[in-house]
């Protein structure tokens, strides 16, 4: 079933393709052109259930280390340490 609205700005909906993003521990992990319905107001993602189970099959590789990754240049800051 397709999600009409997002849960949080009431946006509508449309499908399109968006990058995956998760810190495990002290790595960042960016899985881009996933399929996903994307809020045309705040950007929010909502992923089919299709999606979701490719995603999960890719993170237990990921945290089993039988993932090929490129390396990605990124800085990590504290906004209290941005704002002091």
């Amino acid at each position: 079933m397709k999600p009409d609205r997002c849960s949080f700005c009431k946006g509508k909906l449309a499908k399109g393709k968006t990058e995956f993003v998760v810190k495990v521990d002290d790595e960042i992990l960016v899985v881009t052109n996933v399929s996903a319905y994307i809020c045309n107001e705040c950007g929010e993602a909502y992923y089919s259930p299709k999606e979701s189970e490719k995603i999960d099959k890719l993170m237990k590789k990921f945290h089993k280390s039988d993932l090929l990754v490129h390396p990605l240049a990124a800085g990590e800051l504290s906004l209290s340490e941005a704002i002091a």
